[in-house]
């Protein structure tokens, strides 16, 4: 984490909270994680050198830059739903990640499979397919739930292990296997990057 500049994910007018350990608004009524909880995340991915990784919102990206730190020469992919958003992460995103504008609960299976999957919203449930695209042996990091949500870790071995790792607080997973769009408040929509 200390390779990734925070300050460059964030939006000009919040730059000097960017070492707070808090979530801060990005636009498009997103977040970026509070430090903590990108290393709780990143820590019980366990993201190897070489990893093939798959993300569900890249938001500003300061997720997806941390992970590509972690899998070196692996690939990163991350999906973001939102246009603005993923076309300002490009900009910031070393080459072994890759953006992708969609819906993100249908992962990404013309690249799969992948060793590991972090999903930076939280869904009702772990969504089908990317539990299919999880490769056996595979670990996924997903918070679930709508008011209270809990951060789990899913193994993929024979038989599909989930453990629960606290309670979080997480934007909500949008698409066919998350949650209904919600209406949007025009002035948090406005990115100031």
């Amino acid at each position: 984490m200390g390779a990734v500049r925070r300050e460059d994910f964030v939006p000009q007018n919040w730059r000097d909270y960017a070492y707070r350990d808090e979530p801060l608004p990005i636009g498009k009524e997103q977040t970026i994680s509070a430090p903590h909880m990108v290393a709780i995340m990143c820590d019980l991915l366990c993201v190897e050198p070489r990893s093939h990784v798959l993300e569900i919102g890249t938001g500003s990206g300061y997720h997806a830059a941390v992970l590509a730190e972690l899998a070196g020469k692996g690939t990163v992919y991350t999906i973001e739903r939102f246009e603005a958003l993923a076309e300002h992460a490009s900009k910031l995103l070393p080459a072994n990640v890759v953006i992708i504008t969609g819906d993100g609960s249908l992962g990404l299976s013309e690249k799969a499979p992948f060793d590991r999957i972090l999903v930076t919203c939280s869904a009702p449930e772990i969504p089908p397919p990317l539990l299919a695209q999880l490769k056996a042996g595979g670990r996924m990091v997903i918070p679930l739930g709508k008011e209270f949500q809990e951060l789990y870790l899913v193994r993929k071995n024979r038989q599909i292990a989930k453990e629960a790792h606290g309670a979080v607080a997480f934007v909500l997973l949008v698409g066919k296997y998350g949650f209904p769009e919600a209406p949007h408040d025009e002035a948090a929509n406005r990115l100031r990057f």
